[in-house]
């Protein structure tokens, strides 16, 4: 008898976010480990863009992600799931903000700006430019992964022999495999509209 495997938990890194929506919905936890994992820089991006330290930064995380599970079958458009995990971290900012204000006038919460104004247009775009990297990045090959984030995430960048070495290729081949990955990358970021 022949049965058919479940895919592991990391191949579902590579499925796309309406193959993962749809496999959550049915209680997958592998499928919401990976989604939860395709979007945490996203998410986490939020309460730290407006100034929240690293710990309250994680606190809303946490919520995040469970308002995230309990409002993932209202969700209509998986497509616009980048800018509703936004919508959903900048509100839980607000409340948080809201509710650290001391007990205080009635007019004082009437001061406080409301979530468009929290988050204006062009830093939406920039959020959702950045997640759209990340998903780029994301869809490259291991070893174009690891190439492009020793030369472009790390500072100070590492030498050439130092990444050769790491990624067992030669020295003189480190230039045309970049070349190649930020290639892919590229024609990854023009498909997903980054500007």
């Amino acid at each position: 008898m022949v049965t058919s495997a479940k895919p592991a938990a990391g191949e579902k890194s590579s499925w796309d976010d309406d193959r993962l929506v749809q496999s959550c919905l049915k209680g997958d936890e592998d499928a919401w480990g990976a989604l939860i994992d395709r979007y945490k820089n996203l998410i986490f991006s939020i309460p730290i863009k407006y100034g929240f330290t690293p710990d309250d930064a994680a606190d809303v995380f946490q919520s995040v992600c469970l308002d995230f599970l309990r409002e993932l079958p209202r969700l209509r458009d998986v497509k616009a799931l980048p800018k509703w995990l936004i919508q959903i971290s900048a509100h839980t900012c607000l409340r948080r903000r809201r509710h650290e204000l001391p007990t205080g006038p009635a007019d004082q919460m009437e001061t406080l700006p409301d979530t468009a104004s929290m988050m204006p247009e062009d830093r939406l775009h920039e959020i959702n430019q950045e997640q759209a990297l990340r998903n780029a990045l994301g869809g490259l090959a291991p070893r174009c992964q690891k190439l492009v984030r020793m030369l472009f995430y790390e500072s100070p960048s590492r030498p050439y022999a130092e990444i050769a070495s790491r990624l067992g290729l030669a020295v003189g081949s480190i230039g045309f495999i970049r070349g190649r990955c930020l290639g892919k990358l590229r024609r990854a970021l023009d498909q997903a509209g980054f500007q």
